[in-house]
Formats: structure tokens, sequence, C-alpha cells
């Protein structure tokens, strides 16, 4: 084939790995049984008494080590190729999810789920995208977009599968079954990705003059704004919403349909296919927050997020025992989570410049880590607290105003610099 049309098949390599690497999104489907197995009493389980906060702490620490590594991946990718570096992310991956049937604590599932799975995405997660960015100059956002778009849309695949597989098989056979699943599709995409030469490029198109990649802010420049550490406050708190939502989706739901007296029996497989649906949200909101991130700006944008979570967190907390609240809520925090994951990156370039726009975003993505690692850490502490996760949206709604004060102090552009 010839060049302009097989390029598209790293687009849809790196789309099914980033549906393998975004399964972390449908944690909250295997948090249920998982708590379950560790406060059976032997030789059912293991006997303990686990809080809110145990179950949130392996979802957490996966995020977050996914943030960390990330950023530091870029020059391993450079120097080694894409095909290595993810086949090594992959095998990392699924060793995560197999050594996660062995666990028989939350702690032990910090480190066998949480730290070697989230390494494992975070060594691959970048393969694909700089794969595709390399291959499409000249329609890089929409390549780099349906690459990551799998993320975003994985727990639409990954959560009804994992439903039937901890109903058929129990929840320690599953995550044994996923981790070979996710290793070996992984791989195997994998095995396609290289890089093009370094004279390619698609027929007809012309390079950007070299003047226009000179403008911007170096990482060290940056840093010394403080605009950057508006963004990075503001990201902080649009994600640990979103992902606060994630991880406790079925159990939040659980709750709902107790209070209105449905067992979890009769309602676990309906939650799931929510969950299935709020992923699908999650997919749909990069695209759309990108869209209205280049026509509203970055800071205007920033702040139409925060009032749809106030919305969303409001309505949950009023209406603790309506499952179509719950939906729609939900539904609304994780469209604000992709929606974040466009308006961090475009801010990123529309305000920073493209001069050292990999490492200033790098940068700037540790905020998903903040956000992840505050927002679970929260959501636990007051289920424990108050015996209900409901009870945290108060703390959202307050923090979203805090947001949408930050955004306007600091969220504001700078005069980016031109390098001749």
């Amino acid at each position: 084939m010839e060049p302009e049309k097989s390029r598209w098949l790293y687009v849809i390599a790196g789309l099914i790995i980033n549906i393998c690497l975004g399964a972390i999104y449908a944690y909250s489907v295997i948090q249920v049984p998982l708590r379950k197995l560790f406060e059976a009493p032997p030789p059912q389980g293991f006997g303990l008494k686990v809080t809110a906060t145990e179950m949130q702490l392996p979802f957490l620490v996966f995020l977050a080590v996914f943030a960390l590594t990330m950023p530091i991946m870029g020059k391993y990718i450079d120097k080694y190729g894409p095909r290595k570096i993810a086949i090594l992310g992959g095998i990392v991956v699924g060793l995560g999810w197999f050594l996660a049937s062995i666990a028989n604590s939350p702690m032990a599932l910090v480190f066998l789920y949480g730290i070697i799975g989230g390494l494992g995405v975070g060594i691959a997660y970048n393969c694909p995208i700089v794969t595709s960015g390399k291959w499409f100059p000249d329609r890089r956002g929409l390549a780099v977009g349906l690459t990551i778009l799998g993320f975003g849309f994985s727990a639409a695949i990954t959560a009804p599968l994992m439903d039937f597989l901890v109903a058929s098989y129990g929840v320690q056979n599953a995550l044994r079954m996923l981790g070979v699943l996710f290793t070996a599709i992984i791989v195997l995409c994998a095995l396609v990705l290289r890089f093009p030469p370094s004279d390619w490029k698609p027929s007809g198109w012309k390079a950007p003059t070299a003047s226009s990649a000179s403008s911007g802010f170096l990482r060290q420049e940056m840093v010394r704004t403080k605009t950057f550490y508006g963004l990075w406050l503001c990201y902080t708190i649009g994600t640990l919403a979103g992902l606060m939502a994630i991880g406790v989706s079925k159990p939040v739901g659980l709750e709902v349909a107790k209070n209105i007296g449905i067992s979890e029996a009769e309602i676990s497989a309906f939650l799931t296919g929510l969950v299935a649906v709020f992923a699908c949200c999650n997919g749909f909101g990069r695209p759309l927050f990108g869209w209205i991130t280049d026509r509203l700006k970055p800071m205007r944008t920033a702040i139409l997020s925060y009032v749809l979570i106030i919305i969303a967190s409001l309505m949950i907390y009023s209406y603790p025992a309506s499952l179509a609240i719950y939906a729609l809520s939900f539904a609304i925090l994780w469209l604000n989570l992709g929606g974040w994951l466009a308006i961090a990156p475009a801010a990123t370039a529309s305000i920073f410049g493209m001069k050292d726009y990999a490492r200033n975003y790098g940068l700037v993505f540790t905020a998903y880590g903040a956000g992840a690692v505050t927002g679970n850490i929260l959501v636990g502490q007051v289920k424990d607290i108050f015996g209900a996760y409901i009870a945290v949206f108060p703390y959202i709604t307050a923090l979203s105003v805090l947001g949408i004060l930050i955004a306007i102090a600091f969220m504001k552009p700078v005069q980016v610099k031109q390098t001749t």
C-alpha cells in the first residue's frame, strides 16, 4: 500500500492499544467483587475489614504512576522506537492485571495492580500517539484524536467484558484472563508501529516555516509564569472530579439503587451497561471540548466545564434516589474528564506555544496524577466518615467554584516568545 493509505494502519493499531490501556477506567466494575473477596471469611476470601479509602488506593496509584511515567518516556521512544517501547509497556500492563489476581489485600493490590499496571500504561501510552503524529503532519489533530479515542472509549468495551468474566469465572480468574488478553493484543498491535523515514512527507504537503515552530516558551520559562500554575491547578480540579466519578461509578449506582429499594443482583448488569455509556461520554468529550476551546479560548472553556461539574454534583446530591439523575450526573462528569484531556493540551499549545510543547505538556500532565490522588482519597474518606459516596459532591462543588476563580485570575494569555 502507498504510505498515504497504509499510515492509517498505525492509527487503527494505536486505537486498539489504547482500548487495552484505558481498561483502568472500568476499575469500578472490578472494585465491588474484589472488596467482597477481601472481606469474605476463609476459605472463600481473606476475612479482612476493608475501608472505602483502601479500595480507592489501587485506582489512584495506578493513575498517579501512569501520569508520572508518561512524560519521561518520550526520549526512550525516540531512541528505541515505538515498537520496542510499546511491547515492553504491553507486557508490564498485562503483568499488572494478571498479578492483581493473587492480591490478598488492598495494599497488595496497590503494588501488584496500581504500581505495575500504572507503570505499564505510562510506558506504552505515548508510543501510538507519537507514531500517529509523525505519520500525519498534515492532519495531526485528527490522527492523534482518533488514536487516543480508544483510551476514553475503553470502558464501553472492557466494562461489559469484565462483568461477564467475573460472573462466569470469578474475579481472580477474570483478572488473569484480562492480563493475558491485554498483553497479546498490545504486543500484536505494537509490532505494526514504526516511524516514517526522516525525509518522508505526505504527497503535496509543505512543512510550515521554521519560524512558526520556534515561537513559544521553553519548560524553564513556562514554570516562571503564573499562568502555568493556574492551568496546572485548573487541570487538577477538572480531572479530580472526573477521575473520582470514574473510580466510584458502580458503587455510587449501587447506593442509589439501595435508596430506591433495588438489590445489587437486580441492578448490577444495568449499572455496568451505564459505565459503558459513560465511557462514550468520556471519549466524545475530547473532540467536543477541543472544538469548544478553539472557539471560546481556554479560560472560558474551563469555566464552562466547571459550571457543568457543579450542575452535575448538585443534581446527584439533591436526588440520591433517582437512577435517571445518577445517570445524567455521571454522564456529565465523565464527559468533562474527557473535556479536560482536550482543554489542557490545547491550552498549553495556545498559551505557551509549540517550541517546547512536548516537554511543557508532559509537565502540565502531572496534574492528571494529582487529580487522581486527591479525588480518590477525598471520596474514600467521605465514604468512610459519612457512610455514603454521594456525600462527596458538596466538596466537588466547592472545588469547582474555586476552579472558576483560579481560571479567571490566572488562565490568561501570555506573550509568546519568538526565537530567531
